[in-house]
């Protein structure tokens, strides 16, 4: 049926309604008069033409041969009922106008029987064929969490869908339990993952608003924990911007975290900054944009965006334009380069910053690992430049963002980016008006390059999932933490610290992937069997990568801060005159294009640094 024709499909439907209305007519003359009722009533034929006339006008006028059997409704009942009525009133007459005895009884048995004939074989129709849709297609059992109403619609849209059955409502409202929604019963979520077992549903579909976050991280866990596939359903907001994408969403990057959000809202943020004229170095990065964002509830005075890549600076400031149409945040956008002292003074001056945020780094380890040289020009000489130029503007307070990649690194990124810190904290030694403070970062979920994008590019594309170690693990945090973090340092420095966040354990890398590749309706493909859908592949560490991240040097140096999620770390500098010598070194390594030079000052002047690779493990 569902493979024919419309026009034949409509012509069925109507063939049937006729058919019933005629069936119903001959069941009401044998009830009420007798098999002999066409011999005693001569004009039954006329009985049976305006019926079948007026009936097929009465089908046609109400639309009744467009109801699709599969979303029969109680708006399409009540559109048979209306032609039933009007077909009733139409042999009434012609039973008065031809005599016919028992007129009200033959009027309304028919009427009964011609609207329970046609609903009926509707309900007839609809159960034969989910009978034989079970049969000709294996359908995966699925469960809704939530029955309200997005719950309600999901579970009618797949019922009628070749690939899903749902066999069960869970929903946390007491009052539905025990109850049956279109068939399909609604259960208490209490013992949620053993009646999922017990009935071999193999996958949990989460319906819930979007106030209800907590509810569906905690379900998730719970899920991810038993290993069940589970979803979560579009909001209508995403739908509407076309953030649905045709299929169920996964969980943003706070489900997959492994732990709790950290709360990083606190008075002290919007006190130090209001008012004040910010500038943040690489604006058009994922840290610095999101940067931006969050200064503007901040209230300052100016945003000042230092961006050297014109169409990055493009994009925030198109973006910041929108946030700031209804709050009196100044937005000033400057072309230029961290290792440009003179537009970096020209800059400072113009606009009379007051706070620096320096968020502007080369920070993929194989990019910088394949191109050393500029990697250290930008991110060493880079920072070195702007710390002298804002402490001759004699800016107040000045953030470096850094990264854990900085800690014993294996990486010149990591080694850059350390020497950096080195750079900040011996400045601070000569400059007792202005505020240094680095933030280490663990790996950003959502940021650019991050894994979370890359393996959700890697499953759409139907995989593979490539992971570079099965042992790889990291420290995970989202932009918005990251962002918080920064603009917390700033308010908290006194001069040389560096601040980390409490990340809770580190994950191993491999299953995020699991994770995701759950979460996106699909299953992890076994190497052995060759059953699921998408491979994860091994492709060995990559230059400058290695096992174990470490947010500090030295665990005992940790001191506590006013937040107790963030803590500084206490760690060993180099003195003013190895820091001189150290930068002598780098800048002849970039002058005489020597990276075996460079490398050579980071294995010196950087703890623990080395750069051989840790071997892929059998």
């Amino acid at each position: 049926m569902t493979s024919l024709p419309v026009h034949v499909v409509r012509a069925v439907l109507m063939a049937n309604d006729v058919g019933v209305l005629f069936a119903a007519l001959t069941m009401t003359h044998i009830l009420l008069f007798g098999a002999d009722f066409p011999a005693s009533y001569p004009g039954m034929f006329w009985l049976y033409l305006v019926v079948g006339l007026f009936g097929l006008a009465m089908i046609t006028g109400f639309r009744l041969q467009r109801i699709k059997l599969v979303m029969l409704n109680s708006g399409d009942v009540l559109n048979i009922a209306k032609a039933n009525l009007a077909i009733m009133l139409s042999l009434m007459i012609v039973s008065l106008g031809l005599g016919v005895p028992h007129m009200l009884a033959n009027t309304l048995t028919f009427g009964v029987f011609s609207f329970a004939g046609m609903v009926g074989t509707r309900a007839i129709a609809v159960s034969v064929f989910g009978h034989l849709r079970e049969h000709l297609h294996k359908r995966q059992t699925v469960a809704v969490f939530g029955a309200g109403p997005a719950g309600v619609q999901l579970a009618s849209a797949l019922s009628q869908s070749s690939d899903m059955r749902p066999v069960a409502f869970f929903d946390d409202n007491p009052t539905m339990h025990g109850m049956e929604i279109g068939g399909i019963p609604v259960c208490s979520p209490k013992d949620l993952i053993a009646d999922m077992f017990r009935q071999s549903i193999s996958k949990l579909i989460i319906a819930l608003p979007d106030s209800a976050k907590a509810r569906q991280k905690a379900i998730v866990d719970m899920c991810l924990r038993a290993d069940i596939d589970v979803q979560i359903l579009p909001s209508f907001i995403d739908l509407l911007a076309d953030r649905g994408n045709e299929k169920l969403r996964t969980v943003d990057p706070h489900d997959i975290l492994g732990r709790d959000k950290v709360d990083l809202e606190t008075p002290e943020v919007a006190k130090s900054y209001a008012g004040r004229v910010v500038m943040v170095t690489g604006a058009g990065g994922s840290i610095g944009s999101e940067l931006c964002r969050q200064l503007i509830a901040c209230r300052p005075a100016k945003i000042v965006l230092f961006e050297q890549s014109e169409y990055n600076l493009y994009m925030a400031d198109l973006d910041l334009a929108k946030r700031t149409q209804s709050c009196a945040v100044e937005i000033c956008s400057r072309l230029g380069s961290v290792t440009d002292p003179m537009r970096l003074r020209q800059v400072m001056a113009e606009e009379k910053v007051e706070i620096i945020l320096h968020a502007a780094a080369y920070k993929h380890v194989p990019l910088v690992e394949g191109n050393e040289l500029e990697g250290a020009r930008n991110n060493i000489l880079g920072t070195k430049i702007l710390a002298d130029a804002a402490v001759s503007a004699g800016i107040e307070r000045f953030i470096l963002v850094s990264t854990d990649k900085a800690v014993r690194p294996t990486s010149v990124m990591g080694a850059t980016k350390r020497l950096a810190e080195l750079i900040v904290q011996d400045v601070q030694t000569r400059a007792p008006d202005t505020k240094f403070a680095m933030v280490r970062f663990g790996n950003v979920l959502g940021s650019s390059g991050s894994v979370l994008p890359l393996f959700q590019a890697q499953i759409e594309a139907g995989g593979p999932v490539t992971v570079t170690h099965p042992e790889m693990n990291r420290y995970f945090m989202t932009v918005s933490e990251a962002a918080r973090l920064v603009l917390l340092a700033g308010a908290y420095a006194e001069g040389g610290d560096v601040f980390v966040l409490d990340m809770g354990k580190p994950q191993k890398i491999i299953n995020i992937a699991r994770k995701l590749i759950r979460l996106s309706g699909r299953r992890v493909k076994d190497p052995v069997t060759g059953e699921g859908d998408i491979e994860i592949k091994i492709t060995g560490l990559r230059p400058g990568e290695k096992l174990f991240e470490e947010l500090f040097v030295d665990e005992d140096s940790l001191c506590k801060t006013p937040h107790p999620k963030i803590l500084r770390a206490e760690e060993a500098r180099l003195s003013e005159i190895q820091i001189a010598g150290m930068l002598r070194e780098v800048q002849v390594a970039i002058d005489t294009a020597n990276p075996q030079k460079l490398r050579k000052v980071a294995m010196e002047r950087v703890d623990g640094y080395q750069s051989e690779q840790i071997p892929l493990k059998a």
